[in-house]
Formats: C-alpha cells, sequence, structure tokens
C-alpha cells in the first residue's frame, strides 16, 4: 500500500525521536543515557529491533492483501496510489478551508470594478488563518494590559529578582546533597587511615608512577622515599607542589582542577608514607634534606625549695 514516508526514513525518524527524548528526560549528568544506564540502551536496542520487525510484518500484510485484490480492486488502488499528496481530496479541503479562495472559474464573483489598464481587482477574503491569528494578539494583549498595567502584576526586574533567587535557592539545595568541601594549604594535615592512603596509591599510580615509578623510586622525577627534597619536605609542601605543580619544571603540573583538593591531600599523604621505604634501584638524593621543624622547647625554671631556710648571720 502508498506510504506518504517510507520505512527506512520513517524507522530513522521515531528511533531518532525515542533517542532524544531519553537523553532529554534522564538526567545522566556528564554522560549519556545509554552509556551510563546500561538498561536504557539495552530498551533502545529492542526498541529498533521491534520497529523493523512491525515494519517487515505490515511489509508481508501488503503483500498478501494486494493479491488477494480482485483486478478490478487492483486497478482503483493504482489509480488512488497515482495521485500525489497535495493533489489528494484531503489536502484539497484542508487548502480550501484554510485559505477560502476561489477557483478561476469564480473569479467573476470577486471581481471589482477597478480597472487599470487592463488590470483587474479581486476582492479575495482574508485566508482565516490569518484572521484567527489576528484575533488572538488582540486577546493576548488585553489579557497582558490587565495583568501588568492595571492590576500591577510583576514586571521584568521583578522577574529577573525572582529567577536569580531561585537559581541560588536551587545552588544551595545542590551543595547539601553533594557538599564539596576544599583543602586549603592552611588547613591540610597528613591523613593516615587505610582508605584514604589507598586512594592515594591508585591516584598515585595512575598519574604519578611514569615519573616517580611505583615505588616511588624515581624515574625522571625525583626519589621521594628518602629525607631530601628539591621544593621542600612535610605535608604542606608536598600538598602544595601536587596541587598547583612546579615553576621549575613544566613536566610536574598542578592537579588540583583536575583530581580536587581532597584527593591531592589523600595523594600527598600516600607520598609522605613512602619515607623510609628505601625500595630497590632507587635513585641517588637530590635537594635538600628536610628536617620538620619541632616546637620549642621551653626550660623549665628551677623551683626553689621551700623547706629551706636561709639563715642570716
Amino acid at each position: 500500500m502508498k506510504k506518504l514516508i517510507p520505512s527506512y526514513v520513517r524507522v530513522p525518524l521515531i528511533f531518532a525521536f525515542v533517542f532524544g527524548a531519553l537523553e532529554y528526560f534522564i538526567d545522566s549528568g556528564d554522560r549519556p543515557a545509554f552509556i551510563k544506564f546500561p538498561m536504557v540502551g539495552l530498551f533502545l536496542v529492542v526498541f529498533l529491533f521491534l520497529l523493523v520487525a512491525i515494519e517487515i510484518v505490515i511489509s508481508a500484510i501488503d503483500k498478501v492483501t494486494y493479491h488477494m485484490l480482485t483486478d478490478a480492486q487492483r486497478q482503483q488502488l493504482k489509480e488512488a496510489q497515482s495521485v500525489s499528496f497535495t493533489e489528494s481530496k484531503w489536502i484539497q479541503g484542508l487548502m480550501k478551508s484554510m485559505t477560502r479562495s476561489k477557483a478561476i472559474e469564480q473569479e467573476a464573483d470577486v471581481m471589482l470594478e477597478h480597472d487599470y489598464d487592463g488590470i483587474k481587482e479581486l476582492d479575495n477574503v482574508l485566508p482565516p488563518w490569518w484572521v484567527y491569528l489576528f484575533y488572538i494578539t488582540i486577546i493576548f494583549s488585553i489579557v497582558y494590559l490587565v495583568r501588568f498595567h492595571v492590576m500591577g502584576d510583576y514586571n521584568q526586574a521583578q522577574e529577573f529578582d525572582q529567577e536569580v533567587a531561585a537559581a541560588k535557592l536551587e545552588i544551595e539545595k545542590n551543595q547539601l546533597i553533594a557538599p564539596k568541601e576544599e583543602i586549603t594549604l592552611d588547613k591540610v594535615t597528613m591523613l593516615t587511615d587505610a582508605e584514604s592512603l589507598a586512594k592515594g596509591k591508585e591516584i598515585f599510580a595512575n598519574a604519578c608512577a611514569a615519573c616517580h615509578k611505583a615505588d616511588g623510586g624515581g624515574v625522571v622525577g625525583p626519589n621521594l622515599t628518602d629525607e631530601y627534597w628539591i621544593n621542600g619536605g612535610g605535608i604542606k609542601n608536598v600538598f602544595k607542589l601536587i596541587a598547583e605543580g612546579s615553576k621549575n619544571n613544566p613536566t610536574m603540573v598542578g592537579w588540583a582542577k583536575t583530581l580536587g583538593t581532597k584527593e591531592v591531600q589523600k595523594v600527598a599523604s600516600y607520598v609522605m608514607s613512602l619515607q623510609g621505604t628505601k625500595p630497590a634501584g632507587a635513585k641517588a638524593p637530590e635537594g635538600e634534606k628536610w628536617v620538620e621543624e619541632a616546637a620549642p622547647k621551653t626550660e623549665a625554671a628551677p623551683v626553689a625549695d621551700s623547706t629551706s631556710v636561709v639563715q642570716k648571720q
């Protein structure tokens, strides 16, 4: 049977519409929904399979139905299919109702008496769709006038403030759901729990081992297991170097924006835990020996013996 849209166009269009709807309505963050949620991908595969199967079944039914028709019915079907879409009765009727235009044979009914050098003027009515649209604009303008200028509803400045306030509430809501704690240089401390050190070791193996070796012994980069440091030792200096990178070595880039300061703290803590491990084949010391500054010790003042009595001669 004749179809307005062939199956090789119809199937991709329907599939694209469903795919776009799923991506729009499913919140999948920065990844496509069919990747983040495998069930969505499975649904799309099954849906595409069903579309193709339905098209095959419909095509088979059309062929069987055609062979069951008589010769007269086949001739009628052939004549009906030879008529283009724009020439069909339904389209012709729709255009006539939307334009109310007169056929050429009926132009005498709307002919005006104006005659300009043989050029005559027709008094065709305005298209109904244009008239209805004009009425809608009039109704909209009246409602707008009464609402915003007579009743004194909100103006554009107030609407802007409302949208800004709503956006702030949404930001605060997201922060409560997933608070993002930033670790600064003055607050950073060395982590010693097994979970944090394991995460730091994992990041170190992926991002740092290429230059510093998996055991921290150093390859291109320096040895991280001895007491000598090029940019200063201690958790604060190590944290700063990993977060901001080295000014003297462009290969050592800052990782704070990529990993986040909490992850940088875990990596720095893991690096500090490598102190004194002495891996085999470690590089020779580089830089200066680092000694943690200990809190100054105050000497206790001698306590006078209250039992002693000084006898004056």
